[in-house]
């Protein structure tokens, strides 16, 4: 099957892969621009994967400001390469970032980043709520488990909906960039600030 340029084009608009392996993902693929779309982004996955370990000492602060400057947002974003760190998408991501912790206010970038005592108290408050409702013991731990998990959907970045696209979360959008770039990226911290808010 040949492949066109129009072909290779339109896959590396839409997934920022080489030349060659937007070549190669179709030819593998018989032509199918959704079945290669899907081969580059395992590939740029497989890739990220490898380099995880790798220093991510480049990237970009992003700020922004909401509602006549009422509120504020600073995201920093890491990656490799000052080359990535200079691309649009990789900057489009780090304001979507901004966007994202300034209309959900997340507390944390990711569950790991909760304070134990933070945790333990949310623990608490579960079994309190739970034996309020008339839970027996036995399924105590899993009501626990499974109210933990919505205060980490709720509260950490890469767990949260993301405001522009409900099918997808934050940490989709980190994997998806990651995958297209080859690089290893990671949202590093953010502080969001509002007039009147007690820090907290």
């Amino acid at each position: 099957m040949t492949i066109s340029a129009a072909q290779i084009k339109e896959l590396r608009d839409a997934t920022g892969a080489g030349v060659l392996d937007c070549r190669k993902a179709l030819e593998s693929t018989g032509g199918d621009m959704a079945k290669a779309t899907a081969v580059l982004r395992e590939k740029g996955l497989a890739t990220a994967a490898k380099r995880a370990d790798r220093a991510t000492l480049n990237g970009v602060i992003d700020i922004y400001s909401h509602g006549d400057g009422r509120v504020g947002v600073m995201v920093e974003l890491n990656c490799e390469t000052d080359f990535v760190a200079r691309t649009k998408e990789f900057r489009t991501f780090a304001h979507e970032l901004a966007l994202q912790v300034a209309a959900a206010s997340p507390r944390y970038v990711r569950p790991e980043d909760v304070p134990a005592d933070v945790l333990d108290a949310e623990r608490q408050k579960a079994r309190d709520f739970a034996l309020a409702e008339g839970k027996p013991e036995k399924v105590m731990d899993r009501i626990i488990e499974g109210r933990l998990e919505k205060y980490y959907d709720d509260q950490c970045l890469v767990r949260q909906v993301y405001i522009r696209d409900d099918a997808k979360k934050i940490g989709d959008l980190l994997q998806e960039t990651i995958a297209s770039t080859g690089e290893n990226i990671v949202i590093r911290r953010f502080a969001r600030w509002a007039v009147g808010e007690e820090n907290g």
